[in-house]
C-alpha cells in the first residue's frame, strides 16, 4: 500500500483549501488515501517534513501560498521554504509533488489553486506519484 503525506500551509487557508480540491482529486481517482500535515506558513514545511522522515512515507506532497507584499519578506520566504523542502528531497531520496504557490497577487493564487483553472494541488500530487513510479523503477 502506498502511503502519501500532504503537508499544508494553512496560513491562506482559502488558497489552501482550494490547492487541496485538487490534491484530494487526484488521490481518490487513483485509489490512494492520504495523511495530511497542517502548518501555519510555508516556512515551516520544511520542518514538518523532516519530522515526518520516519513515517514510512512513500510520496509527498508540500502545498501553501506566498503572496509578495511590500518588504523583502517574501524573497526569504519563497526561497528558504524551496531550498529546506528541496535540501531534504536530495539528502533522502523524497517523492515530492511541490504546490507550494509562490505569486504577487491573491488573484494570480485564486487562478492557479483552482481545479477549474490551473490546478496546481492536482499538478503536484500527479507530479509525486509519478516521481514515486520514477524512485521505484530506478
Amino acid at each position: 500500500m502506498t502511503k502519501i503525506l500532504v503537508i499544508e500551509a494553512r496560513y491562506y487557508e482559502h488558497i489552501n483549501d482550494a490547492l487541496m480540491e485538487g490534491i484530494r482529486a487526484v488521490f481518490e481517482e487513483s485509489g490512494l488515501s492520504f495523511d495530511v500535515l497542517s502548518v501555519p506558513g510555508a516556512l515551516e514545511i520544511p520542518a514538518a517534513l523532516n519530522f515526518s522522515l520516519a513515517g514510512g512515507y512513500d510520496a509527498f506532497v508540500v502545498a501553501g501560498c506566498i503572496i509578495r507584499g511590500e518588504t523583502s519578506h517574501y524573497d526569504i520566504v519563497c526561497n528558504e521554504s524551496a531550498r529546506g523542502v528541496y535540501d531534504l528531497v536530495l539528502a533522502h531520496d523524497l517523492a515530492l509533488g511541490n504546490a507550494i504557490l509562490t505569486v504577487e497577487n491573491e488573484a494570480q493564487a485564486i487562478a492557479r489553486a483552482r481545479r477549474d483553472q490551473k490546478d496546481k494541488g492536482g499538478d503536484a500530487a500527479r507530479a509525486a506519484l509519478q516521481m514515486l513510479d520514477i524512485k521505484r523503477g530506478c
